[in-house]
């Protein structure tokens, strides 16, 4: 079997204008960045259309075993149009702390994969550039705005707004600024978050236009002056050319599957640290263009899915009408407790202790009113026995299971589950509504995710995060929804506490307004906001020869 990257530097790609022709799009419609690449115009969002239907992809909670999302999404989107279906895919940017760190890139596998990949996963078309270098202006403003004389009498140490980075960079989570003397102004604590993690980033994936993105970074709070008041973005007067930056990164990016289906890739913020989804805009985009239009969200159900529907569908207007559930064998006989070297092994013993995560992951999604169905990303390994322990299962669940074989076959692996995902859609048994009324106080929103959701027992709010609730209380930004910033590999916030765990409390130690994206994040247990490197990072396997091959990527 051939490596990821040898796959897609294989792929016959079709010049993305013909791509684009495809899907109704004309000439005016698309501004090209090369050969197989284009920014997408705004424009075409006011076409008088019908929106198609909007499927979600989601998963168990991840584990080393590997789960495959992206991958079932792309297989989807490509067994749709060899149905015949007009389906177009939307995903998340990938990002580059993950591409050199531990996980990867996120453009699928296999013969699943969108391309060309290589350039999707390293600088694409910038727009990560850009929202790093908007939330980097702002930062300077800041400082540079305490230098010149602090007219808004900002407190320097209670400065909110982080500098960002797209890179895993563990020594920049808490540094200092301004040494150097008086030219260099004010020393004061400072620290960067990972790009995909910000605020930007946020705002990026939750407006509905370029006049909404400016505004909202207005609206950013970016720090509390010497009386206690808040100072927002628009105070400072950059929040203009912070959008001029992102003039073109507003633009969702099209480009195409091995097999030449249309994907549309705009936006990716995190789903353990953001809010897991890519952007209003091209998912509004893909509605417009297909008939179906086939999205995900990052990490287990728990977090991207949650997010997903309580924060994206609430801002974009969005009604889902059917999610699929990944899961694999393997990962579920990780939640079941076997080491990573004996996943290979034939275990439904291990399967039936695993198997509570899919189970609860099946109640979060029907808790929303949308209609699941549960696609096994097939392994070699998988055993008939643990296959049809899992159908078996579902069956007692009232939960259609399709077994996919996207990585290994592209299309055709995914006939089954999109055959089964367009019979559900049409059978219109969906009634989408969200978890929480954004009314509620954040306490009790809080405290609704988590014991809903997660299956815990409540929530235990440490005193700094009590002063930070009070505080939002007070300038009346409350009445948001709720971003958890929470381990992906559990349901609690122990990462090590695997499967459908019981008799825990997750802990609050912070709450931060991002009042531009407009949200709450809620950080949890031990989770950071600026990943590190592993021991041995992705990037010592990435190489470049003399003709530009890369290699190693995957």
């Amino acid at each position: 079997m051939k490596t990821d990257i040898e796959i897609a530097q294989s792929a016959k790609m079709l010049p993305i204008v013909e791509v684009a022709k495809s899907m109704g799009l004309k000439e005016d419609d698309v501004e090209l960045y090369g050969k197989y690449k284009a920014k997408i115009s705004l424009d075409v969002l006011n076409r008088e259309k019908e929106n198609g239907k909007l499927i979600l992809v989601t998963a168990i909670n991840p584990t080393p075993a590997g789960e495959g999302k992206s991958t079932v999404t792309i297989g989807l989107g490509q067994a749709m149009k060899k149905m015949g279906k007009n389906a177009v895919i939307a995903l998340r940017e990938p990002s580059l702390g993950p591409v050199f760190g531990v996980k990867g890139g996120a453009a699928g596998g296999g013969y699943a994969q969108v391309v060309p990949m290589e350039d999707i996963n390293l600088h694409f078309t910038g727009d990560m550039h850009a929202i790093t270098s908007a939330n980097n202006l702002l930062s300077a403003a800041i400082d540079n705005h305490i230098h010149q004389g602090n007219v808004l009498r900002i407190d320097s140490r209670r400065i909110l707004f982080k500098r960002v980075l797209d890179m895993n960079d563990r020594a920049l989570r808490q540094v200092l600024v301004g040494l150097g003397g008086k030219a260099n102004g004010f020393t004061r604590e400072d620290g960067f978050t990972i790009t995909v993690a910000s605020e930007v980033m946020a705002i990026l994936c939750l407006s509905n236009s370029l006049m909404d993105l400016k505004e909202r970074f207005g609206d950013i709070l970016v720090a509390y002056n010497l009386d206690g008041e808040p100072v927002y973005c628009k105070e400072l007067g950059v929040h203009g050319a912070m959008a001029m930056l992102m003039k073109d990164a507003v633009k969702p990016n099209l480009v195409q599957t091995l097999d030449n289906t249309p994907a549309i890739i705009h936006g990716g913020p995190f789903a353990n640290i953001a809010h897991g989804c890519n952007s209003i805009l091209a998912t509004k985009m893909a509605l417009k263009l297909g008939d179906y239009a086939i999205t995900e969200a990052g990490f287990g159900a728990d977090l991207g899915a949650e997010k997903f529907f309580d924060i994206k569908c609430r801002y974009g207007n969005l009604k889902p009408s059917a999610v699929v559930l990944v899961a694999t064998i393997r990962a579920l006989k990780h939640h079941g407790g076997v080491a990573k070297d004996e996943l290979n092994n034939s275990n439904v013993e291990a399967l039936s202790r695993g198997i509570g995560n899919l189970e609860k992951q099946i109640e979060n999604v029907k808790k929303f009113g949308v209609p699941v169905i549960v696609a096994i990303n097939k392994f070699v390994s998988d055993s008939d026995e643990e296959i049809n322990f899992i159908k078996e299962f579902c069956a007692k669940l009232g939960v259609e299971v399709s077994l996919t074989e996207v990585w290994g076959k592209g299309a055709e692996g995914g006939m089954d589950l999109a055959e089964k995902v367009v019979k559900v859609i049409e059978e219109g048994k969906d009634d989408f509504k969200v978890l929480y009324d954004e009314n509620l106080s954040i306490i009790e929103k809080i405290n609704r995710i988590a014991k809903e959701i997660y299956g815990a027992d409540g929530v235990e709010i440490l005193p700094a995060a009590k002063k930070q609730i009070k505080e939002i209380e007070k300038i009346g930004a409350d009445k948001l929804p709720i971003c958890v910033a929470k381990t992906q590999n559990s349901l609690s916030d122990d990462p090590k506490l695997l499967g459908r765990p019981t008799n825990f409390k997750i802990s609050i130690k912070e709450v931060r307004l991002s009042n531009g994206a407009g949200f709450i994040v809620v950080l949890t247990g031990n989770i950071m906001t600026m990943p590190g490197l592993p021991k041995v990072p992705a990037a010592e396997k990435i190489d470049i020869d003399e003709n530009g091959v890369i290699y190693g990527l995957f």
